[in-house]
C-alpha cells in the first residue's frame, strides 16, 4: 500500500474518535452562527443558549461534528475508487468508482470552506492513527488493514471485496448524513446530507445488485 494511501487511511480512521465525542455534544446545540442561512436546531427549547444558533440559522455542534468527520470519510472512499481504475476487472465496478469520487471529492472542498469560515479545524490527512474505525468510531470505515487487502487484489477478487467493503461505507455515510439532518442547524449542511442519503442509498442498491445479494 503507498505511503500517501496509507497516512490518509490512517488520517481517516484517527479522526474518528474526534467526530464520535463531538456527535455526543451534537444533541447539545451548538456554538457560533452564520446568518446568510436559514437552519431548523433541534436543541430544547428552554436552552436560549442552546437554540440561539438555529435562530440565527447558524450552525452547531451536529454540523461541524458532520463536516470533521464526512471528510475523512470521502477520503477514504476516493482512495478506495481510485483502486478501482487499474484493478477492476468489471465495467460496472470502473464506473461506479468514477462516479463515487465525482461526487465526493467535491463535497470534501465544500465541507472544508465551511469548518474554515466557522473556526473550526479541517480533518488532516497526515495525523497519527488513533482509532480501529470500528464499532464505536466512524461508521463504515475500513481499517488500514483492509485497505491494504484491497490495493493487493485484482480482477474478480477487487471487485466482490471493493462492492462488499463500499457498501459498509455507504451505510455508515447515510447513517451520519440522517444525523445531520436530525441535528444539524446549518441548511446547506442538511442539504448536502439529503443528497449523501439519496445518490448512496441507490448506489448500495446497485452494488447489491452486482454482488447478485438483492
Amino acid at each position: 500500500m503507498t505511503a500517501r494511501r496509507l497516512s490518509r487511511t490512517r488520517a481517516a480512521v484517527a479522526s474518528a474518535a474526534v467526530t464520535a465525542a463531538a456527535l455526543v455534544l451534537a444533541a447539545c446545540g451548538g456554538d457560533g452562527g452564520d446568518p446568510s442561512h436559514t437552519g431548523h436546531g433541534s436543541a430544547p427549547a428552554a436552552s436560549p443558549s442552546a437554540s440561539a444558533p438555529a435562530e440565527r440559522g447558524g450552525h452547531n455542534a451536529a454540523d461541524v461534528a458532520f463536516a470533521q468527520g464526512m471528510i475523512p470519510h470521502h477520503r477514504q472512499a476516493v482512495d478506495m475508487a481510485d483502486m478501482a481504475a487499474d484493478r477492476a476487472s468489471a465495467t460496472e465496478v470502473k464506473e461506479l468508482a468514477a462516479a463515487i469520487k465525482k461526487a465526493q471529492d467535491p463535497e470534501i472542498r465544500t465541507l472544508s470552506g465551511w469548518l474554515t469560515s466557522w473556526g473550526e479545524q479541517v480533518p488532516g490527512e497526515d495525523a497519527p492513527a488513533g482509532h480501529s474505525g470500528h464499532g464505536d468510531g466512524m461508521a463504515g470505515m475500513m481499517t488500514p488493514q483492509e485497505m491494504d487487502q484491497l490495493e493487493k487484489s485484482s480482477g474478480k477478487a477487487f471487485d466482490t471485496a471493493f462492492l462488499k467493503l463500499m457498501i459498509k461505507h455507504h451505510e455508515g455515510a447515510v447513517a451520519m448524513a440522517r444525523t445531520e439532518q436530525a441535528k444539524g442547524s446549518h441548511g446547506p449542511a442538511k442539504e448536502m446530507a439529503a443528497a449523501i442519503i439519496a445518490s448512496q442509498s441507490a448506489e448500495i442498491t446497485r452494488m447489491k445488485e452486482l454482488l447478485g445479494t438483492d
